[in-house]
């Protein structure tokens, strides 16, 4: 009876995908249509993966704007579409698109050069590349690779030199602007670089990273600032962020560039998951740095007492430093705060002064909810899921990521904003997937707005920390797993105590956001996590395996490694005990991980104790317990590393 009710639920659910396909699609066209937008680049050919590893092609037909710039009249504002894969010139007056540049692949970020009259765009995966494009007509005028899956491209003061974070290769590169794009220098960085900006004086670059690249277990596990000189080229400092810091999505600096402002989450992940008040277990976060001093400041809490502030994406200040502003992705909300009153607080409390609020000294902001109270205001915008952000003149620009649209918000207006809005006249409607993915970024959806999925699960992956969500008792925190293939592998969660992803989505709403959702809510939750695919392994080379994993797959298979790990996602859903355990209550025997993707989840082994694929295979497997690799040399160690990273 349950298998054939579970038919029909699935023939019923195609049927009304394919209606709300069908409904999609015109009301994009019709869009299209009232705003007379013509394409003046060849159509380039779509790409199977987005950014983040959702399917593209005819059956997402949406937009989904990620970067904006404007130029500098604010008469223009040009747009990156991050699963639509193209850039917009859009009229700021009329709405209407311009031009529209098709680019095959997923958008991440943009910069403009408008003396020039040129858009730098990065867009891709492993293929990663910058398109410039003319401001005039929209045509692609260079085009070159950028490693794999870019972003952040800031431009040098004279517009000759591009720096681009090339993010799963952990690099930052310079691009010669003069020589076709070819880089003249690059720096390794710690994990995975997401976002930059340059100091007025062109002669440092400060680079955010998204993600912990400590153990999870480390006394202090937080992603970091790297400050990268531009003569040398080489990281010259580096600023880690408060214990707990991950999901880091961008950082500005302060006109006189005496200040950066970096955005990310910051997990209590230290507290049992027992409750939310008060941001018992996540609080979303502004750290700032000194950036003469090279050196953190504070870090100040952009939730309220008793409403979170989930999910901050962007971050930027008005030109006159007066204001500065955060998209709160998670809530749908711009913060606007009043800089020289946060300085001014910040300055008494390291003089020593009393201040209104519990705070009696530097130490205490990171844990002062109420610190912006009466310098900050939250914005409600218009659409859903705010992304990227730019300001021009007494405007702030922001990407309504969920709603196809764009918000235009004044500043300094007392009293209600007349904010307006660009995009589709009708509300797109969403298929399954796109209602499955705003699910799992909103966190209108958690009990006073903390947190989404997508805060313990940046990008549908892990967030680099050990939580302790009471499934299997309490005091015994496991590392976060990805949610890559979750559907298709059960059990599920390290200790495997759901029995399936079905079931883990529904207990994480009731049980980690304390809500209770409706359950077409967790079905679309469903169908969105199970059309994610895995991105390119940046070990690949040319698409194929380097002669070290070619090496490296015969000794998977020598070590006994393809025992358990085996399948087209390399487990076999078996429980072993392996000799990482036990934990603090005794648990033993924990689920055969896929390594699809593993090469995007470090840390490994199931408290995150692990920082490379390396420790695994030698450090922390003394007894051969997990594949027979104690009589591996460091070489052939080094080679079966390198196949595992590449699947």
């Amino acid at each position: 009876m349950n298998r054939e009710h579970h038919r029909y639920q699935k023939k019923q659910s195609i049927f009304r995908q394919a209606i709300l396909l069908s409904t999609a699609i015109l009301c994009v066209l019709q869009w299209l249509a009232v705003a007379g937008v013509t394409a003046t680049a060849a159509d380039a050919p779509p790409r199977a993966l987005s950014l983040e590893g959702l399917p593209l092609g005819d059956d997402y037909p949406y937009a989904s704007p990620i970067a904006v710039a404007v130029s500098k009249d604010g008469s223009m504002i040009y747009v990156g579409q991050h699963t639509g894969r193209r850039a917009e010139a859009i009229d700021a007056q009329t709405g209407a698109a311009r031009w529209i540049t098709p680019l095959g692949t997923a958008v991440s970020g943009l910069v403009l050069d408008e003396e020039r009259q040129l858009l730098y765009v990065a867009h891709g995966l492993h293929d990663g590349r910058i398109s410039v494009i003319e401001t005039a007509r929209g045509a692609i005028t260079l085009d070159f690779a950028a490693g794999h899956t870019p972003s952040a491209p800031v431009l040098s003061a004279d517009g000759n030199t591009l720096y681009v974070c090339h993010r799963f290769d952990n690099k930052v590169a310079a691009h010669d602007l003069q020589n076709n794009g070819k880089i003249v220098s690059e720096v390794k960085v710690a994990r995975e670089p997401v976002a930059a900006a340059l100091t007025p004086d062109g002669g440092t670059l400060l680079v955010a990273r998204h993600m912990p690249s400590q153990a999870s277990n480390a006394p202090h596990v937080a992603a970091g600032v790297d400050f990268i000189d531009t003569a040398t080229f080489e990281v010259a400092a580096t600023v880690v962020l408060p214990n707990g810091s991950t999901a880091v999505l961008d950082l500005c600096l302060s006109p006189d560039g005496r200040f950066a402002y970096v955005s990310h989450t910051l997990g209590r992940f230290h507290l049992p998951t027992t409750q939310l008040e008060r941001g018992w277990m996540n609080t979303n976060a502004l750290s700032i740095i000194d950036v003469e001093e090279r050196a953190a400041l504070t870090t100040v809490l952009l939730d309220d007492v008793d409403r979170g502030a989930a999910n901050p994406w962007a971050v930027a200040c008005t030109e006159d430093g007066g204001f500065l502003l955060v998209t709160l992705s998670g809530t749908h909300e711009l913060s606007v705060i009043d800089r020289e009153a946060l300085h001014g607080k910040i300055d008494a409390l390291a003089r020593g002064e009393a201040v209104a609020g519990p705070s009696a000294g530097l130490e205490d902001i990171p844990n002062d909810l109420s610190f912006l109270v009466g310098m900050r205001e939250r914005v409600a915008l218009p659409g859903k899921g705010p992304r990227g952000m730019a300001i021009s003149g007494g405007t702030a620009v922001v990407a309504e990521y969920f709603s196809d649209s764009l918000a235009l918000v004044p500043l300094g207006a007392d009293g209600p904003r007349n904010i307006r809005r660009i995009g589709p006249e009708n509300e797109v409607e969403l298929n399954p997937v796109r209602l499955g993915e705003l699910a799992f970024y909103d966190a209108d959806l958690c009990f006073q707005k903390w947190q989404s999925c997508a805060t313990c699960h940046p990008g549908t992956r892990a967030d680099g920390l050990n939580w302790d969500l009471l499934n299997d008792g309490i005091g015994n925190p496991k590392n976060t797993r990805t949610m890559l293939h979750s559907h298709d592998t059960p059990p599920v969660m390290i200790t495997g105590i759901r029995a399936s992803a079905e079931v883990a989505v529904r207990a994480g709403f009731r049980f980690i956001q304390f809500a209770e959702v409706p359950e077409e809510t967790a079905a679309a939750v469903d169908a969105y996590m199970s059309a994610l695919k895995p991105l390119p392994s940046p070990y690949l080379v040319d698409g194929e395996l380097s002669p070290a994993a070619l090496r490296g797959r015969e000794l998977f298979n020598q070590a006994g490694c393809a025992y358990c790990h085996s399948g087209p996602y390399h487990t076999n859903g078996g429980k072993y005990d392996v000799g990482t355990g036990p934990d603090e209550l005794g648990i033993r025997e924990f689920v055969t991980p896929p390594l699809v993707e593993i090469w995007r989840t470090s840390p490994y082994l199931y408290d995150g104790r692990a920082e490379t694929m390396i420790e695994v295979l030698s450090k922390f497997n003394p007894e051969d317990r997990h594949g027979r690799t104690s009589a591996l040399d460091s070489d052939q160690i080094s080679d079966l590393a390198e196949y595992i990273l590449s699947l």
